[in-house]
């Protein structure tokens, strides 16, 4: 998936065909993008944890080459709302309504 970093422009029109209603289709790529925001920072966390400590002192506070780069790495990593969006886009999530659309009803 070749998942753009920066903002793009998106169109409406095609956030809106899936779906037929471009609300419902904002709120299935925001759950998305929730959970790709989730599963990341649970991940970061993990790769960080080696390197906590105990001390509270400031003036024992040293720098880590290595979880600078981990750091840099998860900073350049594309925005979980494009990449949510992305896949939206792309017909790779799965989605369903928990509510029937009604019928027009004549008065």
């Amino acid at each position: 998936m070749a998942t753009q970093s920066s903002i793009v422009t998106r169109d409406l029109e095609k956030l809106k065909e899936p779906t037929g209603n471009i609300y419902e289709s904002v709120v299935i790529i925001s759950k998305r993008a929730k959970q790709i925001a989730v599963n990341i920072k649970e991940e970061l966390n993990s790769k960080l944890a080696e390197f906590a400590t105990t001390v509270d002192n400031l003036e024992e506070v040293f720098e880590n080459r290595e979880q600078i780069e981990i750091s840099k790495f998860y900073e350049r990593m594309p925005k979980p709302t494009n990449t949510a969006t992305e896949e939206f886009l792309e017909g790779k999530l799965n989605y369903r309504s928990r509510v029937e659309p009604q019928a027009n009803q004549e008065l």
